[in-house]
């Protein structure tokens, strides 16, 4: 029986489970040393060194980026609607408006004109995501974001090692998050990071994980319990010293993918940008769904669809977009399909995976 090639695919060795024993021995288990040199590797690796803080989800990251940076009631930020709920609702979660704006076709992240038209005088800020591993165009909104006195925060949850034009994704933005879940291209287990601009933000951020307190029992302001374990951060510590090598191998992967794949769109990259291929997003313009289903039914080819519902049509997060029309994010939500990439992927998988694409997109599905 032809072995099924998951769409994802973590990878946790031995050096993690040594990791997590050593944290385990130490009897040290929540935020601890583990979580601190967690923060300045990761912060030194990724994030040009800024002032770096662990949190214990992604989701948490933006909340308690946008409330350190001061997003409440009243305030709107500008957000995609194409990408993960987390981002809208994290917005919502301060008190504050998300609205939603177009994206380019291209890379799938937050189109300027749409931003710029979506400027409004209760603006706060704009936070594109950096959408399957590729940067948003951040030159162009950091001009926005400076013309009409905003602010720019990044998601990039999906964007460990992406840049544009040799500057990280992460260090455009007064803060940015990279989400650390299982199936990122490196992993804590579950977690955040927040990278801040400065000092002062970044202690706004750990006042407000640890119940909005530095020093025991003088809480400062109100706050959550938003911390990570040292557990979590000894997997990620490792992960650290491999994500590198990892990313290659996804780009590698591409490469193969793009010379070889016929009958779809595969992802144009923008001049400058490096994509990491958090996903490997193609464009399938006709039948998208029954093209997932004869990869998985007859070439035991896994895939995933993100995003197939648009926050803006969401029951959660319709409310903030009456009658919004965003035509690209729509498109985007009935074409893309997100095909194998993952550094786990042999030669044959990838032989495999080219022959039933080609096959099924030449079939019409």
């Amino acid at each position: 029986m032809t072995e099924f090639i998951p769409p994802a695919k973590p990878i946790i060795g031995d050096e993690e489970r040594e990791a997590v024993d050593r944290v385990l021995r130490s009897g040290m288990v929540a935020q601890g040393p583990e979580v601190a040199a967690f923060e300045a590797e990761f912060g030194a690796h990724f994030a040009d060194g800024r002032a770096t803080v662990a949190v214990n989800s992604g989701t948490a990251g933006l909340h308690l980026g946008l409330l350190a940076a001061g997003v409440g009631a009243g305030d709107e930020v500008i957000v995609p609607s194409f990408t993960f709920a987390a981002t809208g609702n994290s917005v919502a979660l301060t008190g504050g408006t998300p609205v939603f704006a177009d994206i380019e076709p291209e890379t799938f992240t937050l189109d300027p004109a749409a931003v710029e038209a979506a400027i409004t005088p209760r603006t706060k800020g704009i936070m594109p995501v950096h959408l399957y591993g590729h940067p948003a165009r951040m030159h162009e909104l950091a001009e926005i974001a400076e013309k009409h006195g905003v602010a720019l925060y990044e998601d990039a949850a999906q964007a460990h090692g992406a840049a544009l034009d040799g500057r990280q994704v992460g260090t455009f933005g007064a803060f940015a998050m990279f989400s650390l879940y299982p199936t990122k291209n490196m992993t804590s287990g579950e977690g955040g990071m927040v990278t801040c601009v400065d000092e002062a933000l970044a202690r706004r951020v750990r006042l407000l994980r640890n119940q909005g307190m530095e020093k025991q029992y003088e809480n400062e302001v109100v706050g959550f319990n938003a911390r990570m374990t040292d557990i979590h951060a000894a997997i990620g510590r490792v992960q650290l010293t491999k994500v590198d090598a990892w990313t290659e191998t996804r780009r590698r992967n591409a490469a193969f993918l793009d010379a070889n794949l016929s009958g779809v769109v595969v992802p144009p990259v923008a001049d400058g940008a490096v994509h990491v291929y958090h996903q490997y997003t193609i464009r399938v313009t006709d039948d998208r769904d029954g093209f997932v289903r004869a990869l998985r039914e007859e070439h035991q080819v896994g895939s995933g669809v993100y995003y197939p519902i648009p926050n803006h049509r969401l029951p959660s997060l319709a409310p903030y977009a009456p009658g919004l029309d965003l035509p690209e994010t729509e498109r985007a939500a009935r074409e893309v399909v997100s095909l194998p990439v993952h550094p786990s992927l042999s030669e044959g998988d990838l032989e495999r995976i080219v022959a039933a694409v080609n096959t099924v997109a030449g079939a019409g599905a």
